[in-house]
């Protein structure tokens, strides 16, 4: 069983015996949109070093992430589930590997297995979750918090200390101006817990960084547990 997606590998043998024969594995580059917001989605995509973002985009252009999906779950999948079109723009965060299915053999396959239609209707929920934790941060945290948060949510996602994200996407991604994400780097630089070059971040002091991050971070991760039994380390 192919076990570098979290959530396939919960899978019972029976339902990965099913979808196996129809993933194909993908190269997903940075920035690539699969969806966007109100297109009929035909795909679904599960994530192994891959990490996609779920982002909400308004008519002025500006763009904020709602969710990020990696290895412990699927893109597209609420589309299984009748909702037939994505309510986001799912973008690649982070160039990575994925395994990709036609929608329609994850919707057969969920509605002749129960404990499958369960698991993909708990992802979703996490996923609302996630959304739903993200605005509350938006609206009440300092930005060193959440990008702190932010950062290491990507890091448990990629599994690497180094993260390839500029200041421009984390900005867009955050929701701030690219002034404050310089501003945020450079304090977190200056008190030990990153290094930050040109379009990389390295972690250097985990513990330093959990501690800055805001509630949230731990949240999302209960969230992911509780619903779905899966945690990246």
């Amino acid at each position: 069983m192919n076990n570098s997606n979290l959530l396939l590998a919960s899978l019972s043998e029976a339902d990965y015996a099913f979808i196996s024969h129809h993933l194909k594995p993908v190269q997903l580059a940075q920035q690539i949109v699969l969806f966007e917001a109100g297109a009929t989605v035909d795909r679904v995509y599960f994530p192994s070093g891959a990490i996609i973002s779920l982002v909400v985009t308004l008519s002025t252009g500006e763009a904020i992430e709602a969710a990020m999906v990696g290895k412990d779950g699927v893109v597209g999948a609420s589309a299984a589930l009748d909702g037939k079109v994505s309510l986001s723009r799912a973008i690649v965060q982070m160039a990575g590997d994925a395994v990709t299915c036609e929608l329609e053999v994850l919707k057969k396959a969920a509605m002749q297995s129960q404990p499958l239609l369960a698991l993909l209707i708990r992802h979703e929920q996490t996923v609302y979750a996630q959304a739903q934790q993200s605005a509350a941060c938006n609206a009440t945290h300092h930005v060193e918090a959440r990008m702190a948060r932010w950062m290491l949510r990507a890091r448990d996602l990629s599994g690497s200390e180094t993260l390839p994200f500029t200041q421009e996407f984390l900005a867009e991604m955050l929701g701030v101006r690219r002034t404050s994400v310089s501003l945020v780097a450079h304090t977190l630089q200056q008190a030990g817990m990153i290094k930050y070059a040109r379009g990389r971040i390295q972690i250097i002091n985990l513990e330093g960084l959990q501690e800055s991050a805001c509630e949230c971070y731990a949240t999302v991760n209960a969230n992911y547990q509780a619903l779905l039994n899966v945690r990246p380390k």
